[in-house]
C-alpha cells in the first residue's frame, strides 16, 4: 500500500480547515478537507463531476484510509460533494491551495527573470441554462507561465464583464514584481494603474476598443518604420525566426519610449512605453503579415518584450487548451455557478500538479498513470516521500 507523506498533505490540509463551512452543522458527516483532497485527487485520476468523484472514492476506499480519517470508513456521496462546492466561497476555496501551490513554484528552476503573469477569459460554453437565461459561464484566470501555476479566478456572466472582473481579481492575487500581460479587452487605464499600484509591471494589447491610444500608437510606429534607421528616436528590437515543417515564421519587436508630445497619455501615466509586433508567416509563395501593438509600464529590452508577448500565450495553449481536450470542461453541463467556478478551480490546480510530475510523458499521459497507478498518484498531490 502508497503511504503519503504526512508533512506534505498536512500543508493542505490545515490550509483546509480555515475555510469557513458552508454546511449547516447538523449535516456535517465528512470533514472539509476530506472532501477536497479526494475530489482532487478524483479529478487528477479522471474524474469530472461530482457523481463520478463519489464513484472514484468508493472504489479507492481502501487506499484513501491509509492517509484520511474516513468517518464509519465511509467516502462522501454525490450529493454530499456536490453540496459542498456548490456553497463554499470560490475566493476563499482557492485561497487554500496558494501557499501549496507557491511551494511548487519556488521548486522550479528560478532564471533570474521577472516572472509572467497572464490574464485572461475562458467561456465554458456549455455551462448556459436557456431555461433560466443563463449565459455560459465566464472565468477571468491569472496563470504563471513559467511555473504553469494558476494564481486565482473570478466568474463572470459574460465577456464583456472582464472590465470589470480584472481588478477583482488583481485583488485576489500577489502580482509585486511580476509582469502582468492582458489581451485589449483589459486595456483600460484603471487596470493599469492597479498593477502598477500593486508593484507590478505589465504589457497590454491595444485595439479598437481604445481607438485615440490605438491611432496614436499605429502613428507613431508607422512614422519610424518609414524612416527606416530610427534616427528619430530611440527603439529597442528583437527578431525571432521558426521553421515548422514548410512554413516559415518571423515575428519582430519593437519598444520604444512614449512620445511625450501626444495628449493622449497624459491620461495614461502608468504607460512609460509602447510596442509592436510584427509576425510574418510563410508557406511556399503565401505571406501573411499581422501587427499588434501594445503598451508598456517600463521601457523593457527588445528581448524582454519578446518574452512578456510570447509567454502570454501559455495561456491559452497550456491550461484553456488542456481544460477543453484533456479534462472535457468545454463539454461540461454543470449549470450551477459556484460548483462550477470550483470544479474548474480543481481542474486548474491538477493541471499544475500533473505539468509538475517529474515524468517526461505528455500530460494526457501523466492523468493515465494517475488514473492506474497509486503510486503515481501520490507523487503527483506531492504527497510521498
Amino acid at each position: 500500500m502508497i503511504e503519503v507523506a504526512e508533512q506534505h498533505w498536512g500543508t493542505l490540509r490545515n490550509a483546509c480547515r480555515k475555510i469557513d463551512d458552508p454546511r449547516t452543522p447538523i449535516n456535517i458527516f465528512h470533514p472539509v478537507e476530506n472532501i477536497i483532497a479526494i475530489s482532487l485527487a478524483a479529478i487528477i485520476a479522471g474524474a469530472e463531476g461530482p457523481k463520478s468523484i463519489a464513484r472514484w472514492a468508493k472504489n479507492k476506499k481502501e487506499w484513501l484510509e491509509t492517509w484520511l480519517d474516513l468517518p464509519e470508513g465511509k467516502t462522501p456521496s454525490r450529493d454530499c460533494i456536490r453540496t459542498f462546492f456548490a456553497r463554499v466561497a470560490p475566493a476563499a476555496f482557492q485561497n487554500c491551495f496558494f501557499e501549496w501551490l507557491d511551494g511548487l513554484a519556488q521548486n522550479s528552476e528560478q532564471n533570474g527573470e521577472l516572472p509572467i503573469v497572464a490574464i485572461d477569459g475562458k467561456a465554458l460554453r456549455h455551462s448556459f441554462d436557456t431555461s433560466k437565461d443563463l449565459r455560459p459561464l465566464h472565468l477571468v484566470s491569472a496563470w504563471v507561465a513559467e511555473h504553469h501555476i494558476s494564481l486565482g479566478q473570478v466568474a463572470t456572466e459574460k465577456k464583456s464583464n472582464e472590465i470589470t472582473a480584472i481588478p477583482v481579481l488583481l485583488e485576489q492575487i500577489d502580482i509585486e514584481g511580476a509582469v502582468v500581460t492582458i489581451d485589449a479587452m483589459g486595456c483600460q487605464k484603471d487596470i493599469a494603474s492597479k498593477i502598477t499600484l500593486q508593484k507590478g509591471k505589465f504589457v497590454i494589447a491595444v485595439k479598437g476598443n481604445q481607438p485615440t491610444l490605438f491611432e496614436t500608437i499605429k502613428s507613431f510606429f508607422d512614422d519610424h518604420w518609414e524612416d527606416g534607421d530610427w534616427s528619430k528616436g530611440r527603439c529597442h528590437r528583437h527578431h525571432t525566426s521558426e521553421q515548422t515543417g514548410s512554413r516559415q515564421g518571423d515575428r519582430y519587436y519593437y519598444v520604444a519610449p512614449i512620445p511625450r508630445r501626444e495628449e493622449v497619455f497624459d491620461h495614461w501615466p502608468s504607460v512609460k512605453a509602447i510596442g509592436m509586433v510584427i509576425r510574418v508567416q510563410q508557406e511556399g509563395d503565401d505571406v501573411t503579415e499581422d501587427v499588434r501593438y501594445y503598451i508598456l509600464s517600463d521601457d523593457l529590452t527588445g528581448k524582454e518584450f519578446a518574452r512578456a508577448v510570447r509567454q502570454h500565450w501559455s495561456i491559452e495553449n497550456n491550461c484553456h487548451w488542456q481544460l477543453d481536450v484533456l479534462f472535457h470542461e468545454d463539454a461540461s453541463r454543470v449549470r450551477e455557478r459556484t460548483l462550477t467556478n470550483n470544479l474548474s478551480w480543481l481542474r486548474r490546480v491538477a493541471i499544475s500538479l500533473l505539468r509538475h510530475h517529474p515524468s517526461t510523458d505528455s500530460l494526457k499521459g501523466k492523468r493515465q498513470s494517475a488514473g492506474w497507478n497509486e503510486q503515481f498518484l501520490a507523487e503527483t498531490l506531492q504527497f510521498t516521500h
